[in-house]
């Protein structure tokens, strides 16, 4: 079970909708509805959630409806008003009040809002997993991106990482595994991107894929023995190019390592 922590602010949640332009309202109404719901200690006030969360979704599903946008109101409305009464009646939160305000946020379309409240009783992997399905994505690596945010990076910076590996997914494992650490460690940019898609076109046998990994990560051995291989063969300008660190010349001096 997840532990209670201060979790992120509604600012943070609120970077979801403008990292896609195919962002779901309903996908993403429907998510914070089950999470939060099922969090309702009151059977009676949980049944009342899930009837109005039922009507705002299907909605949300056929906007061009007048007859259920006004339902949504409505219900939406009601539950508003329950929850108040239950709220001026009890001076704890055993009928989930807390729960139940966290919900109506979430079907007035304040999702942001909905997620830091409902974060410290959901948790965040939940709340996460429901955002990152809401983005809609194609040629996306979940998984990736929801390790990305736990791991505290910005959706933004999260979301990229993801679309990169989805994008690329038929690079080698080797290559894949460095990809996932260069994004956990925040180093994964427009230019690692390109040297790294010229390893993977170079068609590297394994162990030319070993020395390309090594040169990846900058070992200093090794950098220094290829680029001396590369001056030897007169590459001297992508001899000095990999001693500066530029990636672009990887691909070149691990190929030239003996099949």
């Amino acid at each position: 079970m997840e532990t209670k922590h201060r979790g992120h602010p509604a600012s943070w949640w609120a970077q979801f909708p403008d990292v896609s332009n195919r962002f779901d309202a309903a996908v993403v109404t429907e998510g914070l509805s089950e999470c939060i719901t099922a969090k309702i200690p009151s059977p009676l006030l949980r049944r009342e959630a899930e009837i109005a969360a039922d009507v705002v979704v299907r909605y949300l599903n056929k906007q061009s409806s007048p007859e259920l946008a006004e339902r949504a109101e409505r219900a939406v409305e009601r539950l508003v008003a329950t929850v108040e009464r239950l709220e001026e009646r009890h001076t704890s939160d055993e009928s989930g009040t807390i729960e139940a305000y966290a919900l109506c946020h979430a079907l007035q379309g304040r999702w942001a809002e909905a997620a830091a409240e409902a974060e410290p009783f959901v948790g965040t992997q939940p709340l996460l997993k429901v955002f990152v399905k809401a983005l809609h994505l194609e040629r996306f690596d979940t998984a990736l991106a929801v390790r990305l945010l736990r791991a505290g990076q910005d959706p933004g910076a999260a979301v990229h990482a993801g679309l990169v590996v989805g994008k690329y997914a038929w690079w080698p494992h080797w290559l894949l595994k460095i990809v996932n650490e260069r994004a956990l460690a925040g180093r994964l940019d427009d230019e690692t991107i390109a040297a790294l898609d010229r390893c993977a076109y170079a068609e590297l046998s394994p162990a030319q894929s070993k020395m390309a990994r090594r040169l990846l990560n900058g070992e200093e051995a090794v950098v220094d023995a290829s680029a001396h291989r590369l001056e030897a063969l007169g590459e001297t300008e992508a001899a000095a190019k990999l001693r500066e660190g530029d990636l672009t010349a990887v691909a070149l001096a691990a190929r030239l390592i003996p099949l």
